[in-house]
């Protein structure tokens, strides 16, 4: 069950009035306070990847991990970075330049041949932040997919009950906004015993204004 979409709409224009004609577009964050879960059961170990229906707003940078064609096609539709075979296998053992990229590209997506050497060479840096790649058959449309994922966000829970991602930003329509928290909101209620009543709060708030709180 969605949240309520009138008093999401509701929210979205009063967070959005918050910006005090600043002249620069604040990015809009959803947070979501859950309650009556376990944290130390599945349901509060909740790692998931979500592709909205309208990209946030944020210029992502995506890695593609690959190589022949799929390296060459992927520089040519605008992969923020394409690490190949031979600068992959030279990260093996190399803590810092893992943790550099692991930092410095916000998605990955590898070819799926690929993926033993990623673990081997990335795992550690990349699986903790929730970042591991995304694998794709080496015949894929890799321009498709750098597309795709820059509408990807990533939601978590790690040591408290609380949800957050960017969801848009005020130059975004207020039904592209809404439509990206229901598509959040219905994944989360997937992976909740309850469902939205495991939900205690829902808050927007832009990255230089105050929280408004959704009316559940």
């Amino acid at each position: 069950m969605p949240l309520n979409q009138k008093n999401l709409i509701d929210a979205i224009k009063e967070v959005k009035s918050h910006n005090n004609e600043r002249k620069f577009s604040q990015s809009i964050d959803l947070a979501i306070n859950l309650q009556n879960i376990d944290m130390k059961k599945p349901e509060g170990r909740i790692q998931e990847r979500i592709e909205l229906p309208h990209a946030a707003g944020k210029d992502l940078k995506v890695c593609v991990i690959a190589t022949g064609e799929m390296a060459l096609n992927a520089k040519k539709a605008g992969a923020s970075f394409v690490l190949e075979r031979a600068a992959l296998e030279g990260l093996v053992g190399d803590k810092k330049k893992q943790k550099d990229i692991a930092k410095k590209y916000d998605v990955f997506i590898a070819q799926a041949p690929m993926m033993a050497l990623v673990g081997k060479s990335l795992g550690a840096s990349l699986g903790p932040r929730g970042k591991m790649p995304t694998p794709v058959a080496p015949n894929a449309d890799i321009s498709e997919q750098i597309e795709k994922h820059k509408k990807i966000v990533s939601i978590r829970l790690r040591n408290q009950p609380v949800i957050q991602c960017r969801i848009g930003n005020e130059e975004m329509g207020d039904d592209e906004i809404a439509e990206n928290i229901q598509t959040v909101v219905r994944r989360l209620e997937t992976k909740l015993k309850r469902g939205i009543k495991n939900f205690r709060t829902v808050y927007l708030k832009t990255s230089m204004g105050d929280s408004v709180k959704v009316a559940m």
